[in-house]
Parts: C-alpha cells; structure tokens; sequence
C-alpha cells in the first residue's frame, strides 16, 4: 500500500517537473513584447560625454560655412550697416578715405571691418582678445603687436570697457601716426565727460565730438587728432 502511494507521487513529482521546465523553456525561448525585435535595424550609437567637461565636438561646421551663416543674418547686416553710416559721416568730412589704414581696436566679431571693408578700404585690420577669422584677430587691446606709428585711424567702441583706459589708449594713440586720427564711441555723455576721455589721450587734441546713433543707442562719437612723434 505504501509503496503504491510513494510511487504515484513520484510521478506526480515528475510530471510537475517536467511541466515547470517545458513553461521556463517557453518563456525564455519567447520575446517579451517590451523588448526590441532582433530584427529591428540598429540605430546609430550615440556617443555620451565622459563628463560636464567633455568638450568633444558632436558636430562640426567648417569656418566658412559657419561665417556664411552668421554674415548673412539679419542681425549682422543691421550692425554692419549702423557702422557704415557711421564710418561714412567720417568720410564725408574728409577725415577718412579709401587709402587709409585702420585699426579697429576691441572690434568683437568684425562688425565695423566688414562695414570699412565694403566702403572700400583695403587696408582695415580689427584686433580683439579672441579671434574671430578672417576679419579679427587675436591681440591684446592693452598691447597692440604694431609698429609705432602703422596706422592712419585707430577706432574703438569698447574705450571705456577697458581694464586699464590709459594704457588703452595710449597704444591705440601709439599705433597712430602724427597727424593720424584716434575715433571712439561711448554711451552718450555731456562736455565734461568728453573732455576726461580726451585726457587719457595725452598726445592727441580734440577734433570734435557729436552725438549720433550706433547700433540702435545713442552714442557720443569723439574724434582726437594725434600730434606727437613718440
């Protein structure tokens, strides 16, 4: 009797075991609706940032096509036709001309040597503490790698942003030669405010001053004329 029951659940046990392993082999041999079909094609593998510091370009854009882009903005052409009304007032007055040789001191992207360049100056150089090729190069305002003397205009919208506003000057009057021209603009001021910015120039007397609008503000453009030789 015993061993009749023994032996009945010994095939119990067996047809349970052999039912459990036949539904695991079934579950591992079927795709879970959540999972990517094998037959799906790949997506390229995105490529994560080994940190926050990570700067590995994702995608590059060759400098011309990327100058082409900015130059043909809206906002960019706005700003280079301010400077050419700007530049071209100076040319009506006699102060600036086609064969002049200018520096534009603190010219950030190159708005005002593109707007020099398309009135027709040849010799227009713009300088800035980061480039921006092939209209400004790298240079420091407060130590200009010119020649004493290089340059017919120096001009400058950043004047009074310097760190050090004489030593500024003093290379933008520097790279003037006598007779030369040193042009700034700066937020709209009165007489006596004029007359403390003409004294950083301290080679250089005072043309005149007016004030006009530059890139949608009001300005004060002031206008000195370098005498010294050295």
């Amino acid at each position: 009797m015993e061993r009749n029951i023994q032996s009945s659940l010994n095939k119990v046990s067996f047809v349970s075991i052999t039912i459990a392993t036949l539904i695991t082999i079934s579950l591992f041999l079927q795709t879970p609706k959540t999972s990517i079909s094998p037959i799906t094609p790949q997506k390229p593998r995105l490529r994560f940032p080994n940190s926050t510091c990570d700067s590995t370009p994702r995608h590059y854009l060759p400098l011309s096509k990327k100058n082409d882009r900015l130059w043909s903005s809206k906002s960019w052409m706005t700003q280079v036709s301010s400077f050419t009304q700007f530049f071209t007032q100076l040319n009506h007055m006699g102060l600036l001309k086609k064969r002049s040789k200018v520096l534009c001191v603190s010219a950030g992207a190159g708005h005002e040597v593109m707007a020099l360049s398309k009135m027709g100056l040849e010799d227009v150089i713009g300088v800035e503490l980061i480039e921006s090729l092939p209209l400004v190069s790298r240079a420091n305002p407060h130590n200009l790698p010119f020649f004493d003397g290089a340059f017919d205009v120096a001009f400058s919208g950043h004047l009074m942003e310097a760190l050090y506003p004489m030593r500024y000057a003093g290379e933008m009057e520097r790279s003037v030669r006598k007779g030369g021209l040193c042009v700034v603009a700066v937020d709209e001021c009165g007489e006596e405010e004029v007359k403390e910015i003409v004294r950083l120039f301290r080679q250089s007397w005072l043309l005149g001053s007016s004030n006009v609008t530059l890139n949608g503000r009001r300005v004060t453009r002031i206008i000195m004329r370098h005498t010294a030789t050295d």
